[in-house]
């Protein structure tokens, strides 16, 4: 999408980060022999998961128009964000709200807290490169517009979800290190429980946002607001264009579907109508790359 934020490199961004704690945790069951860490290690891995999905979303998204998708495969990239979602909701939040509530029924004293520690400061770390990458393709989109305004409004299905994962697991990742070194202080293993609790109530909370906005993409949204009034000045300005009378967008991943009801200069002409139209369909493809689809009904002015 024209002005918008380069997808594919905040999910790899967020792939790398993701696989070096996997490993970093699994180093770290390995020397420990935690079960607790061994779990952890494979959430990482699921994380990772998640960003591939989205990576083949991208790739079916690409594919070329056919005769049973006359539209071409654009909306797939938002069924494998929202099946994405649900994996935050459920491999995400709702396995730390079990392992909350476990420990908190069953509290045990922490055991070489010093690995956890250490594997949670270098995830964050990991993380915090992810979330830097994923917010400067996050502002190449935004514009002017506040981090939850380009939230609520962006049609860029997969780089809402990398931003919500990574918002996610950034601070996930911060309560688990102060739950752990609370606990450590204290003497106290509940903070340990607390702390899960609170990381499975986040990425409970965030995956529920994210399938929101992405649901409404798999229903089907015009272009952002924004982008829709560029494309309506324009065709206003066009000296072809008396009035547009009704304006249709429809987004369909990264591509865009035109439908102009517009009030033309020309109405004696059908040959010259004819070629006007063609004229500004032309130029709009031109000032707009992402519309791929145009269709416009011209109307004559009123006698």
């Amino acid at each position: 999408m024209a002005g918008g934020g380069d997808s594919i490199r905040a999910i790899l961004f967020a792939l790398g980060a993701n696989f070096a704690i996997a490993v970093a945790k699994g180093v770290a069951a390995f020397f420990t022999g935690s079960s607790a860490m061994l779990a952890e290690t494979v959430h990482s891995l699921a994380d990772c998961g998640n960003q591939l999905l989205l990576l083949l979303g991208i790739r079916q998204a690409k594919q070329p128009p056919s005769p049973d998708y006359p539209l071409g495969y654009g909306k797939a990239i938002y069924f494998w964000s929202f099946l994405v979602a649900v994996m935050l909701f459920t491999v995400g939040g709702m396995f730390s709200l079990y392992e909350g509530i476990h420990k908190l029924q069953h509290p045990e004293p922490l055991k070489q807290w010093y690995w956890a520690a250490g594997v949670l400061v270098f995830g964050i770390v990991a993380e915090a490169v992810s979330m830097r990458a994923c917010l400067q393709e996050v502002n190449k989109a935004r514009g002017g517009r506040s981090l939850w305004q380009w939230f609520r409004e962006s049609r860029q299905a997969e780089l809402v979800v990398i931003f919500g994962e990574d918002l996610a697991a950034l601070l996930g990742l911060v309560f688990a290190l102060v739950a752990v070194l609370l606990a450590v202080a204290t003497g106290n293993p509940l903070w340990d429980a607390i702390g899960t609790i609170a990381i499975g109530a986040l990425l409970i909370v965030v995956a529920v946002f994210v399938a929101i906005e992405v649901k409404a993409m798999l229903i089907g949204q015009s272009v952002d607001p924004a982008r829709q009034r560029q494309i309506r000045d324009f065709l206003e300005a066009r000296p072809e264009v008396e009035r547009v009378i009704n304006l249709i967008t429809l987004q369909l991943g990264n591509e865009v579907l035109v439908s102009v009801h517009a009030q033309m200069r020309e109405s004696q002409s059908v040959p010259l109508l004819y070629e006007q139209i063609n004229s500004v369909e032309r130029a709009l493809k031109q000032g707009f790359p992402e519309v791929r689809w145009s269709f416009f009904e011209p109307d004559r002015k009123p006698a």
